[in-house]
């Protein structure tokens, strides 16, 4: 990988991780509706997504959804495990019907409340973010097929994008 390769996926996890620190700062759940995100704002971001997971070689499905948890996008990379399917949508569709990170669901399980495994179909598991624009909520990304830390990984490039607007 040469050496601009390297600065560009640094660049790309310094602004996700910008976006979503951001995101974490404000309250998501009092965060006021926008407009359900659209497919052209949907391809952007899997394909900043996708990008970032062919330059790890990591197989994976990137789903996005609009605030209702209702499909927008889907793309599955080649070679990648069937299972991670219906995963990377059913993180999608939880952070936004939560409107939060599966990870912040999946530490507090991990943390003792295991009440949280009864909120019907969600899926406490990390790689689904919220994605909000200009302040308000707008739909969530899911990735799945690596370790949930990557998968994670992969959706913040999704997020990244917009940010590079």
């Amino acid at each position: 990988m040469s050496l601009k390769h390297v600065l560009r996926a640094v660049l790309a996890g310094a602004l996700a991780l910008l976006s979503f620190s951001a995101l974490a700062q404000q309250n998501l759940q009092t965060m006021p509706f926008g407009n359900p995100v659209g497919i052209d704002t949907a391809r952007k971001m899997a394909a900043a997504s996708a990008a970032e997971a062919r330059r790890n070689g990591w197989p994976v499905c990137i789903a996005i959804v609009d605030y209702h948890g209702d499909l927008v996008y889907f793309e599955r990379l080649d070679d990648t495990q069937l299972g991670s399917v219906a995963v990377a949508i059913d993180k999608a569709r939880t952070a936004a019907k939560f409107k939060r990170s599966t990870k912040l669901l999946e530490d507090a399980v991990a943390g003792g409340r295991n009440a949280l495994l009864k909120l019907g179909d969600a899926s406490p598991i990390q790689g689904g973010l919220p994605i909000a624009v200009s302040g308000r909520f707008v739909g969530a990304i899911g990735v799945s097929g690596v370790a949930s830390h990557q998968d994670e990984q992969v959706a913040a490039a999704g997020l990244a994008a917009l940010a590079a607007k």
